[in-house]
């Protein structure tokens, strides 16, 4: 079975730090671009990062650059997402997926071609 299950989501304050996880199983995440997408409920997405399949690349929403670090970890079949310098604007549910990944880090999702998770729900308030 395809699956992809995010993990280390929480409340956090302003400035602190997450470190979010993505567990697939069912396929190779080196086959695929992959990243990671924000959203709140009755909301569109909002792209936050994103790894090409051919050469790792990785590219970030300008509004996370320089605070998150997408890495893959193809031996174990994860992907993560660490977060620093949280902000109130952080606040949503964390998505990871298969994609096509853009240079603004947003990740394209097809539906009926791509993969996701659940979500993990990422809280940063004071």
């Amino acid at each position: 079975q395809v699956e992809l299950v995010e993990s280390g989501g929480g409340l956090v304050q302003p400035g602190g730090s997450l470190r979010l996880s993505c567990a697939a199983s069912g396929f190779r995440l080196n086959g695929f671009d992959i990243g990671w997408y924000r959203q709140d409920p009755g909301k569109e997405p909002v792209g936050v990062s994103c790894i090409r399949k051919s050469d790792g690349s990785t590219y970030y929403a300008d509004s996370v650059k320089g605070r998150f670090t997408v890495s893959r970890d193809n031996a174990n079949n994860m992907l993560y997402l660490q977060m620093s310098s949280l902000k109130p604007e952080d606040t949503g549910t964390y998505y990871c997926s298969t994609g096509r990944c853009r240079t603004n880090g947003v990740l394209a999702v097809r539906s009926g071609m791509d993969y996701w998770g659940k979500g993990t729900l990422v809280t940063v308030s004071s």
